[in-house]
């Protein structure tokens, strides 16, 4: 079992900029995805940006140059640094850890909100 925590959520004005960290615990794999999922009020889960263990990171065209990801595989924490804000990334923002011993298991955090505004 894996359990995923998240933090630094909060309020943010618009061009703001906030860091999310997600620390993992438990049966975590040497090879494993972590990344960020967002949800808006009224829309769909949707990917932000995920990075394997090897240190590869992918992002959504959405947040493409202003979402950073990264990962401390010491530490088993992922981190999403987001800048220049805006009030359309407001969005509960969820952790996830995706592993496979043959077949793919996707781990989530509780969320953490984000919310843009001035």
């Amino acid at each position: 079992q894996v359990q995923l925590v998240e933090s630094g959520g909060g309020l943010v004005q618009p061009g703001g900029s906030l860091r999310l960290s997600c620390a993992a615990s438990g049966s975590i794999f040497s090879i494993n995805v972590m990344g960020w999922y967002r949800q808006a009020p009224g829309k769909e889960r949707e990917l932000v940006a995920f990075i394997t263990s090897g240190s590869w990171p992918n992002y959504a065209d959405s947040v493409k140059g202003r979402f950073y990801i990264s990962r401390d595989n010491a530490k088993n924490t992922v981190y999403l640094q987001m800048n220049t804000l805006v009030p359309e990334d407001t969005a509960v923002y969820y952790c996830n850890l995706k592993q496979s011993n043959g077949n793919a298991v996707d781990y989530w955090g509780k969320g953490t909100l984000v919310t843009v505004s001035s």
